[in-house]
């Protein structure tokens, strides 16, 4: 049998200094532990939102989708645009509500203002599609179950490049539900971390000079590391989405994936670094993350740093399985010094633009 699948795979090797990059409900950097030792953690959900937030200086606003409670505000923003003289709020409210509830047997007042329980992904486009619905059907007779079909329709198409890619969860509609073409693991240190703490005192600029003492006392949490970061894109899932457009979006999320950084504590900590070293791989069987070459944590090298043990680490690792239980990749590029032993080295335009050809050729 034929096999039509193609993953891209984008391991990055990054060293962040003393940050706090990603933390928990208490402030703490999080963390996990791997391999017996406690590691450096940034969350998946923390880098999907820098690649989001990366994608704003990327694309037109049009092009993009809002993970908000705020939908009917969207809905009604476009129907002001269209036309100013109708009940805005109203008929976005009864557009939306059509578009959710058209496979519940139990309906709500259509007047009855909606109250969301999570926050809904929804596209620009979208928006747009349900406001021009609202105001070409405000003037006419149509029975609920024939407005509710066409609201469904257009809150299920219209998919975004990040919607696309980072998936969409209805809980009370499943059949609005969007598969994630894109997967984002847990950034982990690739060594052993402990968290530190950075004591510091802020001075009331209008205290007297009687009160010689701090305004206020603080301890921030933070931590530094040497991370691996790793990403695929089931290409052949968001071309059912995006058809022709598909190798520009996988392109300008490895861009957007390898470029950013979350934005915790950043104007603090100025942690923003760029990748050490990166290897990307165009696959036919599956995805392969390759967070086991650091199950034995990385020990410094005789200066001191993690960077050039945990590359070659990486290439041991990505070695060894090609040798045991999957196949070498159909395409593989690295940016940076020290994994060359993977694939073609370049800068990351040129490879950028290699994957965007390639892609379009195995269309």
């Amino acid at each position: 049998m034929k096999n039509n699948n193609i993953y891209v795979d984008i391991h990055v090797i990054q060293t962040v200094p003393p940050s706090c990059v990603n933390r928990d409900d208490t402030g703490t950097p999080k963390s996990c532990t791997y391999g017996g030792v406690k590691r450096s953690r940034v969350s998946s959900q923390s880098w999907k939102r820098a690649v989001r937030l990366a994608f704003r200086d990327m694309y037109d606003e049009k092009d993009l989708a809002n993970r908000t409670m705020k939908v009917v505000d969207m809905i009604e923003s476009n129907i002001l645009e269209l036309n100013p003289e109708v009940k805005a709020r109203d008929l976005a409210n009864a557009m939306f509500k059509c578009a959710i509830e058209k496979n519940k047997k139990d309906k709500s007042d259509i007047k009855k203002e909606i109250k969301l329980e999570a926050l809904f992904f929804m596209s620009h486009a979208q928006a747009k599609a349900l406001a021009e619905i609202a105001i070409n059907m405000s003037d006419k007779k149509i029975n609920r179950k024939e407005i509710e079909l066409i609201c469904y329709e257009a809150l299920k198409n219209n998919p975004s490049i990040d919607m696309a890619l980072f998936g969409r969860m209805v809980a009370s509609d499943p059949s609005l539900n969007y598969d994630a073409a894109a997967m984002v693991a847990h950034s982990i240190s690739t060594h052993k971390v402990q968290t530190e703490f950075d004591y510091f005192t802020a001075v009331d600029d209008c205290a007297s000079e009687e009160n010689a003492g701090a305004g206020h006392l603080g301890t921030v949490e933070f931590n530094s590391s040497t991370l691996y970061r790793y990403a695929s894109v089931n290409v052949s899932e968001l071309k059912d989405n995006l058809a022709a457009e598909t190798p520009k979006a996988v392109r300008d999320f490895v861009e957007a994936f390898l470029l950013s950084m979350p934005t915790g504590k950043i104007t603090t900590f100025a942690n923003r670094t760029l990748p050490n070293a990166v290897y990307i791989t165009v696959r036919k069987d599956q995805p392969v993350n390759m967070a086991p070459a650091f199950e034995c944590p990385v020990l410094p090298d005789e200066n001191g740093g993690y960077v050039q043990g945990s590359k070659k680490q990486l290439v041991k690792y990505a070695k060894d399985i090609y040798e045991s239980f999957v196949s070498e990749p159909e395409k593989a590029w690295t940016i940076g010094t020290g994994l060359e032993e993977l694939g073609t080295k370049n800068n990351i335009n040129l490879v950028l633009s290699e994957l965007e050809e390639l892609l379009t050729e195995m269309q």
